[in-house]
């Protein structure tokens, strides 16, 4: 799928939430050797390292290049100032041991509408090629409203929960206005809805697992996913 940057994305992401750092790197190797080209992590998932490294093993045991990867961190806290925003970025990069991400995001709102200087420094890391696309996560209409009354640069995407019992259609459409893409966290809603007893009647018919109705239901409205998975077949069956 294509940004509003002209920049691809892959539909369907990894994500390392609640991970253990010392068990993240064999998640992310896995994830790379069946087939997932996002990885998606944060500086609070505190894993950016093992994900860094599971990087470096995916890569070596596919014959891939970082280029082949999508690799998304995200700017945790409040008040973040210019200078803060920066500090974090460098920081993130140097976990992950890479050159450049392809997508940095402001994790959180906030309570007080604290991101105009975080925006203008993730404008300038873009403007300096150490990031190939920025964002937002957890944004709603309003907070959009605000940082697109003084953005230079729009954010290509915002990260929200989205699930067929949360399907933020207000939101949805206010985004697609913007031309700004849905990338799902927590599209499973942890787990919850995989014992539903109507999605399991529709994966029923269909032959296919809940997960993969959801799924499937996802990216057919053009909504990026990022799942989580620690087990290789489920990995598989989620692709």
């Amino acid at each position: 799928m294509k940004l509003n940057n002209q920049i691809e994305i892959p539909e369907l992401g990894l994500g390392v939430f609640q991970i253990p750092n010392e068990e993240t790197a064999e998640v992310v190797k896995n994830g790379i050797i069946n087939g997932y080209r996002l990885i998606d992590t944060a500086k609070i998932y505190e894993n950016e390292e093992g994900t860094g490294q599971g990087i470096k093993e995916g890569l070596a045991s596919t014959g891939l290049t970082r280029e082949d990867l999508f690799v998304t961190s995200k700017l945790w806290g409040d008040n973040h100032s210019y200078k803060e925003t920066i500090q974090s970025f460098e920081e993130s990069l140097k976990k992950l041991d890479l050159d450049y991400l392809d997508l940095y995001l402001i994790h959180w709102p906030g309570t007080n509408y604290a991101y105009k200087e975080a925006w203008k420094a993730m404008e300038d890391l873009y403007k300096a090629g150490k990031v190939k696309a920025i964002g937002v996560s957890n944004f709603q209409k309003h907070h959009l409203e605000e940082l697109l009354s003084y953005a230079e640069i729009k954010p290509v995407l915002n990260q929200i929960e989205l699930h067929p019992k949360l399907s933020q259609k207000e939101l949805r459409e206010f985004l697609k206005l913007h031309d700004i893409k849905v990338q799902a966290w927590s599209p499973l809603m942890q787990g919850q809805l995989l014992d539903n007893e109507m999605l399991k009647k529709i994966a029923d018919k269909h032959g296919k697992s809940v997960a993969q109705i959801i799924l499937r239901w996802d990216i057919q409205q053009e909504i990026l996913v990022n799942v989580k998975s620690i087990k290789s077949e489920r990995m598989i069956a989620n692709r």
